[in-house]
C-alpha cells in the first residue's frame, strides 16, 4: 500500500488507467491494451479492487467517451501534422500530404485500444474525484443503476 502523505499524480494515474478515487486500483481486467483475446482489453472491473468505487455510474455511462476519444484523436492528428510539417514538410508538387494521411490513419488504428482506455479513464475521472481518505470513507452509492439491467445491451 502506498502512503497517503503524497498524492498520486493525476496524469500518471490516468495514463496507467487507475481508479480516479484512490489512484491505486486498476480499472481494466487486463493490463495489456493490445491483447484482443476474448475482448479482455475493454472489460472493466465493476468496482475498483482497492477502494470499491463503482466504475459504471449509470446505464450507458460510457457513451460520452466517444467525444473524449474523438478529441484525443484530433489532438493526436494535429500533433502528427505539425511534426510532419516541421520534419518533412508539405509541398504542392508531390504527394507528401497523402503519405501523412495514410501513416496517420494507420497509427490511429493501431493506437485505438490505448485511446479507448484513456478516454474511459478520463471520462470517469471527471465524475469521480480523488479522495485522500479513501481508506476511511465509502464511495458514493450510484443512484441510477438497476443491477438486473446491467450489460443488457
Amino acid at each position: 500500500m502506498q502512503s497517503n502523505s503524497k498524492t498520486p499524480s493525476y496524469i500518471v494515474s490516468l495514463l496507467k488507467n487507475k481508479c480516479p478515487r484512490c489512484r491505486q486500483g486498476d480499472l481494466f481486467l487486463s493490463n495489456e491494451p493490445f491483447s484482443m483475446k476474448g475482448g479482455k482489453n475493454v472489460k472493466m472491473y465493476d468496482k475498483c479492487p482497492s477502494c470499491g468505487q463503482p466504475t459504471e455510474l449509470e446505464v450507458g455511462f460510457y457513451y460520452g467517451t466517444s467525444y473524449v476519444s474523438y478529441a484525443l484523436t484530433v489532438a493526436f492528428s494535429g500533433f502528427s501534422f505539425a511534426l510532419w510539417f516541421v520534419t518533412i514538410g508539405f509541398g504542392l508538387e508531390d504527394n507528401r500530404i497523402f503519405w501523412w494521411l495514410g501513416l496517420n490513419a494507420l497509427v490511429l488504428m493501431l493506437m485505438m485500444p490505448l485511446f479507448m482506455r484513456i478516454s474511459r479513464t478520463l471520462w470517469l475521472s471527471w465524475f469521480v474525484k480523488y479522495d485522500a481518505d479513501w481508506q476511511k470513507s465509502k464511495p458514493k452509492e450510484v443512484e441510477r443503476i438497476v443491477p438486473e439491467h446491467m450489460n443488457n445491451w
